[in-house]
């Protein structure tokens, strides 16, 4: 099954080596491309692409106002996007996970992280690269919450508790599953059930309330 992709980035160089990056692949198509946020909202919603990659700095419209109005909460058809960017600032990752991206990527990734991150978005899942993760949820954990929801929707089992840890700090289900020893469907179900359990949409969201809940130190 082929993922299609739209890209959005000001710049013509980075917008086509990207496009480049990811034709490459055998089951990705990148469908359009857009040089600014105005065209990015207006192409996506034509496209109907599975994933959106996004460039955070864009003229009209930037990366975290493109991602809330294809992927925010209130979006009834969301579309699901990757934000990419050379500027490796904490807001901008707060923003753009508050605003629905799934994955977050410095542009100096590499082909393989970029690929991936396609990937995850596209069933669903997220993935940030994981110098910005571990940073990012220590500064989340270092800042008191006032809105703490303390206890999921149904009490977590101990199996659970073990994969919430694991999923905290990054780890993939092929590696819960190799350090738990169990199956990757165990492994995926047990995300599954966290996520229904907890009210997250993806593992970032699982990762952000295991550190606000105190279960996962920094």
């Amino acid at each position: 099954m082929t993922t299609r992709v739209l890209v959005a980035d000001d710049q013509d160089l980075v917008r086509t080596g990207l496009s480049m990056i990811l034709d490459a692949q055998p089951d990705i198509e990148v469908v359009g491309q857009a040089a600014d946020g105005k065209a990015a909202v207006e192409l996506a919603h034509r496209l109907r692409p599975d994933v959106c990659l996004v460039d955070i700095r864009m003229p009209g419209l930037d990366g975290i106002e493109v991602t809330e109005l294809l992927a925010g909460r209130g979006v009834v058809d969301p579309i699901a996007v990757v934000v990419i960017t050379t500027f490796d600032l904490d807001e901008y990752v707060h923003g753009a996970l508050r605003a629905g991206a799934r994955g977050f990527l410095l542009k100096d990734a590499g082909p393989e992280l970029l690929v991936q991150a396609v990937h995850a978005a596209a069933v669903g899942d997220a993935l940030i690269a994981p110098n910005i993760t571990r940073r990012l949820l220590a500064t989340l954990a270092a800042g008191a919450s006032s809105k703490r929801r303390t206890q999921p929707i149904e009490p977590l089992t101990q199996r659970e508790e073990e994969v919430l840890k694991l999923v905290a700090v990054g780890r993939t289900n092929a590696e819960i599953a190799a350090e738990l020893f169990i199956s990757l469907t165990t492994a995926k179900t047990h995300v599954a059930n966290l996520l229904a359990k907890i009210g997250a949409r993806n593992r970032v969201e699982i990762a952000m309330w295991a550190y606000d809940t105190g279960r996962v130190g920094h």
